[in-house]
């Protein structure tokens, strides 16, 4: 993946990007081998809690009667597989619930979400991801997945895939997280 400047986070939510995230998960499910031995251990998965959450509303009102839209990152699923002797291949893929709300005027929404890889305190790579939903008629909740998201994650003797952490969020606008960590009492 492409390097891309820092996430649109404040400074100290980045420092504790790989640390204070981890939410309770199961390992990346699907860990296979190539054939030629052992699977390769995988990336520890977990989703940023400041950004778990997804609260838009219309206007400045917080009431349920000025909800367009909230949102729920519901987990992380994917395989990894030796890449070669230095690398190991991981695809992700995040699991998504959308509930629209009273204020909306669309039967679509648009919302972003990231993928971060990091090793130990530091950001190595961040791609933010689009994704459309549309609610069919007399249906206010939809559960969507986002695309796969493949990465190459070099390994050694010393350094497994087991080093890196797959960090999931939502996107959010300052405003919305700020709404994020008002509701977790930070």
């Amino acid at each position: 993946m492409p390097a891309l400047p820092l996430p649109a986070l404040p400074l100290p939510a980045l420092a504790r990007l790989a640390l204070a995230v981890a939410l309770p998960l199961p390992l990346l499910a699907g860990c296979g081998g190539d054939g030629a031995g052992f699977p390769p251990p995988c990336p520890r998965p977990s989703i940023l809690r400041d950004a778990n959450d997804l609260f838009r509303y219309r206007g400045a009102g917080r009431d349920i009667t000025d909800s367009v839209l909230e949102g729920r990152i519901t987990g992380i699923s994917g395989t990894c597989k030796r890449d070669g002797p230095d690398a190991v291949a991981a695809t992700v893929s995040v699991g998504i619930e959308l509930t629209r709300g009273p204020a909306a005027n669309s039967r679509t929404a648009d919302i972003a979400y990231f993928v971060a890889v990091s090793e130990g305190d530091r950001v190595l790579d961040k791609q933010v991801y689009q994704l459309r939903a549309e609610f069919p008629e007399n249906t206010d909740r939809v559960r969507l997945s986002g695309d796969s998201v493949d990465l190459r994650l070099p390994v050694t003797d010393k350094k497994t895939a087991a080093a890196y952490q797959i960090t999931v969020g939502f996107q959010l606008s300052p405003a919305e997280l700020q709404v994020n960590r008002a509701r977790i009492g930070r």
